[in-house]
């Protein structure tokens, strides 16, 4: 009877290991976008040129990053998203990170 019950409990406690391990990739991930975001953010605020401002969060961030960095009046907007690392599970959300910052006095746009 032990051996049944342990045939019917395994693959439960299987799943559960699963979904947290997919969980706390996930959060993995977000810290790393917004760790990306907020070193590019402040790269760019101090004046940096845009292609090492990419690359600084591109080095931070998950694979296949997307990283989009846009100045306005007085402000820089870095935006980093990571798409979910699960395949088999296409529901799950990409972890995004948005990090603004204000530009030095003597920064030009």
């Amino acid at each position: 009877m032990a051996t049944a019950e342990l045939a019917l409990a395994l693959p439960a406690v299987i799943l559960v290991l699963a979904l947290c391990l997919t969980g706390l990739t996930l959060a993995v991930d977000q810290i790393r976008c917004e760790d990306a975001a907020r070193v590019a953010a402040r790269a760019a605020s101090r004046g940096e040129p845009g292609p090492l401002v990419r690359e600084l969060a591109l080095s931070r961030a998950p694979q296949r990053s997307a990283v989009t960095v846009s100045t306005g009046e007085g402000t820089v907007l870095v935006v980093v998203e990571a798409p979910a690392r699960d395949r088999h599970l296409r529901a799950l959300p990409a972890a995004v990170a948005r990090a603004e910052a204000v530009l030095e006095p003597g920064v030009t746009p």
